[in-house]
């Protein structure tokens, strides 16, 4: 980690300021997190903080009365998939954002217990948090690291994703902060090959059912029932339809259990370059974008890599 000393733009700026909060126990992350909220309160600013239930239950009991003023979300279930998290922010900003009002808020989305691939997902979401509010300003987002119990590599990448950090009492701009080239650059960024034992369907507009089928079998063979099991079959479908549409007429659907969790990957010739697909809330009268969103709802974990040579899409819904 490499930190330069520089004084933090001013709060009255009207821009998106984007923070990480590098903290070793306790009560350093109530110290830097109820310093934020406090800070917050006292100008009357819209507050949501979505951290893991622990970290709800410390943040209220040292609030007392004023926890009233602060919405809670719990990181473990809104941002389960880290593709969904950006919608949550964006959906907050945008109802409470005013032109004489920042807007303030604590995200926690990297925790020990994150699997490899969620722990990538979420790196490359503080990314995106860069690109995806360029265009909102004023508004405020503080984004805890536990130093003790994340790996020195994952702090590290921290001060590539976070202009400004705060941590043993200072408050600095990163020299390491990369901006909107590692964000961009994830997309590329390759997935692990799958494993051998799996199964393989190539499809084109004409085999959209029995992608269906495929996938709900292997569902059931998983112990995925009811609601989950619609879900994927659902999920898999608008992604093996986009391939029809938009990644050359058809695909190839790849399918195997790793790690408790039922996975699902299509590809197709396709190229996507929007980094931000499927983050964002699609508007009522837009007419494509809609499909990833509604993947990104439906699954535990999405993973999107396009580039010149195609598209790829790995979906994760735990099984059992």
């Amino acid at each position: 980690m490499a930190l330069t000393t520089a004084s933090p733009p001013s709060s009255s700026e009207d821009t998106f300021r984007h923070e990480a909060l590098l903290y070793a126990d306790r009560t350093e992350f109530l110290r830097g997190a109820l310093a934020f909220i406090q800070g917050g309160l006292a100008g009357d600013e819209p507050m949501l903080v979505a951290v893991p239930p622990d970290k709800i239950d410390m943040l209220r009991a040292e609030l007392g009365a004023d926890a009233d003023r602060v919405r809670f979300e719990d990181m473990t279930t809104v941002g389960r998939n880290p593709a969904r998290i950006i919608s949550v922010w964006r959906d907050f900003v945008t109802e409470h954002c005013m032109p004489d009002r920042r807007v303030r808020g604590i995200g926690e989305p990297i925790w020990a217990e994150r699997s490899p691939a969620e722990l990538v997902e979420c790196e490359r979401h503080e990314a995106l948090l860069n690109l995806a509010f360029a265009d909102l300003p004023a508004w405020s987002l503080l984004c805890p690291y536990d130093v003790t119990a994340l790996a020195p590599e994952v702090i590290d990448r921290s001060c590539r994703h976070h202009p400004l950090v705060r941590g043993d009492g200072d408050h600095r701009a990163s020299d390491r902060y990369a901006g909107a080239p590692a964000a961009l650059a994830g997309l590329e960024q390759p997935l692990p090959e799958p494993p051998p034992a799996r199964e393989e369907l190539a499809f084109t507009g004409a085999d959209l059912s029995a992608v269906r089928r495929a996938v709900a079998r292997m569902a059931e063979r998983a112990g995925l029932t009811g609601d989950r099991s619609t879900e994927l079959v659902l999920a898999v479908d608008e992604l093996a339809t986009n391939s029809v549409r938009h990644g050359g007429g058809g695909g190839v659907l790849l399918l195997w259990c790793e790690g408790g969790a039922l996975v699902c990957e299509v590809r197709d010739r396709g190229h996507i370059a929007d980094p931000l697909v499927g983050r964002r809330r699609p508007l009522r009268d837009q007419p494509d974008g809609r499909g990833l969103w509604l993947v990104n709802e439906l699954c535990d974990l999405v993973q999107l890599r396009s580039s010149q040579a195609g598209t790829v899409v790995r979906v994760r819904v735990a099984a059992g």
